[in-house]
């Protein structure tokens, strides 16, 4: 007993032998370094603000919570207060409630030590650690950090609200604050909370900032290394999620969608069809306008609008075109990337044409291409060709979509996963058309959990020199691809034909 009491109390002196020794949890260097750096300035009250910065899954949600534990044990004798604030109260906040608790039956030390007192109240002795929600709902009255304060994934919290309701939570003893999560724009709290970091150390020399990328997470972890490899061949270096989430780069709020070199991703060497090749397999896109979307939208990201919509009021009064692309999918990929390329064959535009002169032109045309699907915007206006189409070619071949903030999002997103992995190309020579929507669309990434991007040409834009106003029928039609992506598509082989074996020969052997 005297030999296991030793072996506790100097499992205690050390973070790193109370994680790994107590709990069986082994950190890693990139882990246990700013640990030692917020527990110093807990340990001398300093009450210094810390900004961790690490991809997904590379162990940032571990480390916190090794940390809370290890501080509500050492000091489970002394009144003191721990408040973890995430963004989302399901499932963020009760993730995090469940994952200290598992964490804390797993570590000998606490495994008989812990209690809850509430919902979001959970004890070592008289050291509690509170779990608030960030989403500007959660009651923070009476709330008191005296110890440390954490702001999980603190990109997806509002510097308003995090001013407002929690950095007052922090000021009775001075507490360490954290800041933790993966880049994402400059305008975030992580952000801005990074560079007050960076000016800090000038000043004296400790650090406060601990910035990770994949590469050096990979050193460490050789199975998250090949995850980021993977991810890279799937989405493209430069995609949003790849350049943040991985790479933890910050990327601007607002920007130009599609820059000359994405652009140059875009262009094939294979040319326009008026017909169908033998063999080939393709799909229609239709992006459907007219009057009706006057009204609709809600600026830049209206749930109601007919397309969600993008930078400023993307609404487009007076609009009455319908944008068909036929694409050729070509499966050559789907070993590869588990995904097929998409390759423009076919576009055509009707403007002012009633719905029903344009429907009878796209059942011609379905009868000559025989599309294996026809993906078709059944937002508003949409809803009239998206059923007269379903009745002539069925429900089998007719994929309706409709259109919302979170959807066109997702549409952006894919859109450019798909570009900067290779897999979408245009008939050389490349569309003026498209070209010129391109260079005009802006996105726009929303603050919050959901990180929506707001993207389109902004409603007004006038080309140079001919003045002619600019849509993105054609920038649409090219994103409904995305869609497309969600199928299950099958290698085709060619068949094979055996012999099969002739059981009377069989017999004949038997007798």
């Amino acid at each position: 007993m005297k030999i296991l009491d030793r072996r506790i109390k100097t499992w205690m002196l050390s973070y790193e032998d109370f994680t790994a020794r107590g709990g069986g949890v082994r950190l890693r260097d990139y882990q246990l370094k700013p640990a030692e750096a917020i527990l110093e300035s807990v340990r001398l009250n300093r009450g210094l603000e810390f900004a961790v910065i690490m991809p997904r899954q590379a162990g940032k949600d571990e480390l916190l919570t090794a940390l809370i534990i290890y501080l509500m044990r050492k000091l489970s004798d002394m009144d003191r207060r721990i408040v973890v604030v995430n963004p989302t109260y399901r499932p963020q906040t009760l993730g995090a409630i469940l994952r200290l608790e598992n964490r804390m039956d797993a570590n000998l030390l606490t495994r008989l030590r812990w209690k809850k007192r509430s919902d979001h109240f959970r004890m070592i002795g008289s050291c509690r650690t509170i779990f608030l929600s960030g989403d500007g709902q959660a009651n923070v009255v009476g709330a008191t950090a005296n110890l440390l304060l954490v702001i999980n994934e603190a990109q997806d919290i509002r510097p308003a609200i995090y001013e407002k309701h929690f950095e007052p939570i922090a000021a009775s003893r001075n507490a360490t604050r954290v800041f933790c999560g993966t880049a994402w724009t400059s305008t975030t709290l992580l952000a801005q909370m990074t560079r007050a970091g960076r000016e800090a150390e000038k000043g004296d020399g400790f650090q406060r900032v601990f910035w990770y990328s994949a590469g050096q997470v990979r050193r460490e972890n050789r199975q998250f290394g090949e995850f980021v490899d993977a991810a890279v061949q799937r989405l493209g270096r430069n995609h949003p999620f790849v350049k943040t989430q991985l790479f933890c780069e910050e990327i601007d709020a607002e920007v130009s969608m599609f820059p000359p070199g994405r652009q140059a991703l875009m262009h094939g060497s294979h040319p326009a069809r008026m017909e169908p090749e033998p063999g080939k397999t393709y799909a229609f896109l239709i992006d459907v306008a007219g009057q009706a979307e006057e009204n609709q939208g809600q600026g830049l990201g209206g749930e109601q609008g007919n397309r969600g919509q993008g930078i400023g009021e993307l609404r487009k009064p007076g609009r009455d075109s319908t944008a068909l692309k036929i694409v050729e999918i070509d499966r050559s990929t789907l070993a590869l990337l588990g995904k097929p390329s998409y390759l423009t064959v076919f576009r055509k535009e009707w403007n002012g044409e009633k719905q029903v002169h344009v429907f009878g032109a796209l059942r011609g045309l379905a009868e000559t291409w025989k599309p294996a699907r026809i993906v078709i915007d059944a937002t508003g206006v949409g809803e009239g060709l998206w059923s007269m189409l379903e009745n002539a070619c069925g429900a089998k071949v007719v994929m309706p979509v409709k259109f919302s903030a979170r959807l066109k999002s997702e549409l952006g997103y894919g859109f450019l996963g798909m570009i900067e992995s290779g897999r979408y190309h245009e008939y050389a020579p490349f569309p003026d058309s498209l070209r010129m929507q391109m260079e005009h669309c802006r996105s726009e990434i929303v603050p919050g959990p959901a990180q929506l991007m707001r993207w389109g040409v902004p409603d007004g834009c006038r080309a140079a020199g001919s003045g002619e106003l600019v849509h993105d029928d054609d920038l649409m039609t090219s994103a409904l691809c995305v869609m497309l992506d969600g199928l299950e598509w099958f290698t085709h082989l060619p068949a094979v034909w055996t012999t099969p074996r002739d059981p009377l020969k069989d017999m004949d052997r038997a007798f």
